[in-house]
């Protein structure tokens, strides 16, 4: 878990805008220091004065660096120039943003002067109700903001530009007494940081994919684990970034709900607290390496199983996994009932976007008592492809903005619905009341192949003449022709060994199948 740093440590690239309970800041009223002020201070502030000024620095390099997936170096772009390494940024900063860094270096000192208030207060209540007493005194939701008085409002706004900012991805399991006061508190953080996206809230804890700025996504983050909630919980690990901003989301939707990943199981009856055994990116690899390299993967005990829908799996995957093909993953438990002998005396590897649907998913396949292990990938294949983008996932990552997918390899693993050119780029099908996603290559999308069936190209036709949405009853093809749970055939050794006929009863009497 992350904690505060020291001054004498000299921390200068990890921004730190509300946790500095750890520090003794005697002089409270210290808000706007200057160097005539400093010569005043005593030594103990004097050094509350320069761990300060280090934080603001580091915090305004930690806004100019930019997101490189193509290359492991740190690269910064501050005003139209780009900077290849650290001494340059600093150089650069130092000279020519000197007043910025004033603002801000006085901003957390308020901040710090306001944390070490509030943390008094908690200590003297922690071992009454610390929850109610840190967050609940606000049901408006306003408690818990970063000041952000310091920033250029341009600051906390993403333009279309994915350079100017990025999107999380992250959840906590964490059982929340009062998961409408953290809806609200949500709710305001998001406003508050010019963010969109959707944050899931539960009993059970939080799920949330946002998009802002960079400043407003580091600054998020930094809340999340400063808060009392989720400290103990939540580390920077846990967050997933990728390229992107405000503008991938159409809106913000926070929301409480009784699951964050609909499972479609009351988390009382399948609780995340039961889940599989987390395996780090490095330790999956190996997994999945061993598990190639046999000479037959259908005698191996272990089943590599992807816990997505047909829609992510279709356009990026394991080598050698099962991946179901279901729409929904509240589908996922009917399938491992279906399925359920495909898992018997079997080590299962379970994979997923961030992680979070293997946390009940691999809870469910574990309470069915029929697998030897259950395994899962800690972070998701988010985590697996900053370790190894070019590992053994093929192909592209789907996630569930107007982005649909990110790309750390050149691989294309899916093919153009209608004519079988390799493609994997999604786009909605063209009749606006069909929310299906379809993959039509330029070429075929040229000749008006804009649907993704026949039944919604017709409905396309129809409207352009009769423009009444509502008198269409939604009906695609391309799923009604889809069992809903499909049957995934056994593997040879998993046959029945006595495969000669058998008497079964019917209407007639006994007969041979």
């Amino acid at each position: 878990m992350p904690s505060s740093t020291s001054s004498d440590q000299g921390e200068v690239q990890e921004p730190c805008i509300l946790r500095f309970s750890d520090l003794d800041l005697k002089d409270t009223s210290l808000t706007n220091p200057s160097i005539s002020l400093k010569a005043e201070l005593d030594g103990i502030t004097k050094k509350k004065y320069s761990f300060a000024k280090k934080k603001a620095f580091a915090l305004f390099v930690k806004t100019k660096q930019v997101l490189a997936f193509e290359c492991k170096e740190k690269l910064w772009k501050c005003c139209q120039q780009l900077f290849t390494d650290p001494v340059g940024i600093h150089k650069h900063v130092s000279t020519q943003h000197a007043d910025e860094i004033y603002h801000q270096t006085a901003a957390i000192l308020r901040q710090m002067a306001v944390t070490l208030s509030t943390s008094k207060s908690l200590r003297s209540t922690d071992r009454m109700n610390p929850l109610k007493e840190s967050l609940t005194h606000s049901h408006e939701g306003s408690a818990w903001l970063p000041d952000i008085s310091c920033f250029s409002p341009d600051l906390l706004i993403s333009g279309h530009d994915c350079e100017e900012g990025e999107v999380l991805l992250y959840y906590c399991y964490q059982d929340l007494e009062d998961p409408h006061w953290v809806c609200a508190w949500q709710t305001a953080l998001c406003q508050h940081l010019r963010l969109t996206g959707k944050v899931r809230i539960a009993t059970e804890g939080i799920n949330g994919t946002v998009g802002g700025s960079k400043l407003a996504t580091r600054l998020y983050m930094e809340v999340m684990i400063s808060c009392p909630l989720f400290k103990d919980y939540l580390c920077k690990d846990d967050f997933k970034t990728s390229k992107g901003g405000a503008h991938c989301f159409p809106e913000l939707r926070v929301g409480v709900f009784e699951e964050i990943v609909p499972l479609g199981i009351s988390p009382s009856k399948i609780s995340y607290k039961k889940s599989g055994i987390h395996l780090s990116p490095g330790e999956f690899h190996k997994e999945v390496e061993k598990l190639l390299s046999q000479a037959s993967q259908e005698q191996s005990d272990t089943i590599l199983l992807d816990c997505r829908n047909f829609y992510e799996s279709k356009i990026g995957r394991f080598q050698g996994c099962l991946a179901p093909d279901i729409r929904k993953f509240s589908y996922f438990p009917s399938y491992v009932d279906k399925n359920v002998e495909l898992f018997r005396e079997k080590r299962v590897l379970m994979y997923c976007t961030g992680g979070i649907r293997c946390e009940r998913g691999s809870a469910y396949l574990k309470a069915k008592g029929v697998c030897k292990e259950v395994f899962q990938l800690k972070g998701g294949i988010h985590k697996y492809l900053e370790e190894f983008p070019d590992g053994f996932y093929k192909g592209k990552l789907f996630v569930f903005d107007e982005r649909y997918a990110l790309s750390y390899n050149n691989d294309v693993v899916s093919a153009c619905s209608y004519c079988g050119a390799q493609w994997d780029q999604y786009k909605l099908c063209s009749t606006p009341q069909c929310r299906q996603l379809i993959l039509t290559c330029p070429a075929c999308e040229g000749q008006g192949c804009t649907a993704c069936c026949v039944t919604c190209q017709n409905k396309g036709v129809k409207q352009a003449s009769a423009p009444t949405q509502d008198s269409f009853k939604e009906e695609c093809e391309c799923t009604a022709r889809r069992p809903r749970i499909p049957r995934e055939p056994l593997p040879h050794s998993q046959l029945p060994i006595n495969l000669e006929p058998r008497p079964t009863v019917g209407e007639d009497g006994p007969v041979l199948v």
